[in-house]
């Protein structure tokens, strides 16, 4: 199981060589303990695709993905996403259908998330 959970933005700013205190923390911990999510991939194979050079992006996205454990959008995660999802549009404070997605994988993984989108994400801890 893993303990973490990289969002898209970590991600791109890893493959950017970005941001280093990031990478650090990374470095330190086992490489099992960390992972990114099928959605996740889905928006970096998007970004890659978008890109001037996509043949080069999507090579550079499939060997940085290849370091981490993916996660599946399970049936667990369809309940939390569904749970998740009523309790946010109840309180009128709905997040973007990826993060919703990803938000639910993390909590039905029992994983931190790791995201620069801190705005977004805490709306479902209220």
């Amino acid at each position: 199981m893993s303990d973490y959970l990289l969002d898209a933005n970590v991600c791109i700013e890893l493959l950017r060589g970005k941001n280093t205190s990031i990478a650090t923390k990374l470095a330190k911990l086992n490489p099992q303990k960390v992972a990114i999510c099928s959605v996740v991939k889905g928006e970096l194979f998007f970004g890659a695709n978008r890109s001037s050079n996509p043949k080069h992006a999507l090579a550079t996205v499939k060997r940085f993905v290849q370091h981490f454990q993916s996660l599946p959008f399970d049936d667990q995660a369809a309940e939390i996403y569904s749970e998740l999802r009523a309790f946010l549009t109840n309180k009128g404070k709905i997040i973007g259908p990826n993060d919703l997605l990803i938000a639910a994988t993390a909590l039905a993984q029992n994983a931190t998330l790791v995201t620069h989108n801190t705005r977004e994400f805490s709306r479902y801890l209220i």
